[in-house]
């Protein structure tokens, strides 16, 4: 059932999800406030909030940090941003001295008319056309892009802003985090967010001692020749990484490939935080 936010939508609310876009949580953020409901917000809206809390599964322990008795306002991180926050707390016992992640981002993450605008652009293309640009000011089929066009109804800019902000709450205040380099790709895919990141460890660390912090970490390891992509991930609430690989040129120096579905993986971790609230 889909109706309107009216004035008294959220009354008698125990949970508040905001899963649309940021501009449609910060319209009605103040009404779900007053309601008293706790409020898990999936749009990234709230996430420089002073009292927003992030969660996702396994971050109490990876942070060493308990959740608050009494939450009321929880950030929930993109699937690209728990990609990251995962490797870089989960690689810190390995000597982690530095780490960087190009994440490669699927038009649903502008929701449904970013989906219809790709596929209406790679149509008219296959046809020989000349595509629309109504919503991106830019061709966004069949082409990487590191920003869309002035006109667009969407920044690229904004969305890598966020999702550091994102990475930023989980890591905390602790200034001896090693904060990760992030960049962001737009791809020609409709769903699952990859990403490759980079990272420099202590030299005594190996594949397999890799390989077991990562599990620990939470990610789900497939074995070469597996590797993960936007389709081994559909509908899974786990990241899937594959078999690290040493730079050669580096010592120390190591590759990690992912994939996560960048709607499911958000969706359960807010269902699972609301769960655990009501406990």
């Amino acid at each position: 059932m889909i109706r309107p936010v009216e004035e008294d939508s959220f009354d008698r609310a125990r949970f508040v999800f905001f899963a649309g876009s940021p501009e449609f949580t910060r319209a009605n953020f103040a009404l779900a406030q007053r309601s008293g409901a706790a409020i898990i917000d999936l749009s990234g809206q709230s996430v420089s909030l002073e009292e927003s809390v992030p969660w996702f599964r396994g971050l109490e322990s990876l942070r060493g940090q308990p959740l608050p008795a009494k939450l009321r306002l929880a950030t929930i991180p993109s699937a690209a941003a728990e990609a990251v926050i995962r490797l870089t707390l989960g690689l810190r016992d390995l000597g982690l001295r530095s780490i960087s992640a190009t994440i490669l981002q699927p038009v649903s993450a502008w929701g449904k008319l970013g989906i219809e605008e790709l596929e209406t652009q790679t149509s008219q293309l296959l046809a020989i056309q000349t595509p629309g640009k109504q919503l991106f000011d830019a061709q966004v089929a069949f082409s990487t892009l590191d920003r869309f066009g002035p006109s667009s109804r969407f920044d690229l800019r904004a969305a890598l802003a966020n999702i550091r902000n994102e990475v930023r709450a989980c890591l905390g205040s602790d200034g001896r985090a090693v904060v990760p380099a992030i960049q962001l790709v737009h791809v020609p895919a409709f769903y699952g967010t990859t990403f490759s990141v980079c990272a420099s460890l202590d030299t005594s660390a190996d594949v397999a001692r890799i390989q077991s912090t990562c599990k620990a970490a939470g990610f789900s390891m497939m074995q070469a020749p597996d590797s993960p992509n936007n389709l081994s991930v559909a509908e899974e609430s786990v990241i899937q990484l594959a078999q690290v690989e040493p730079d050669a040129a580096q010592l120390g120096t190591w590759w990690f490939w992912g994939a996560a579905d960048n709607i499911r993986l958000p969706a359960w971790n807010a269902v699972k935080l609301a769960e655990k609230l009501a406990e």
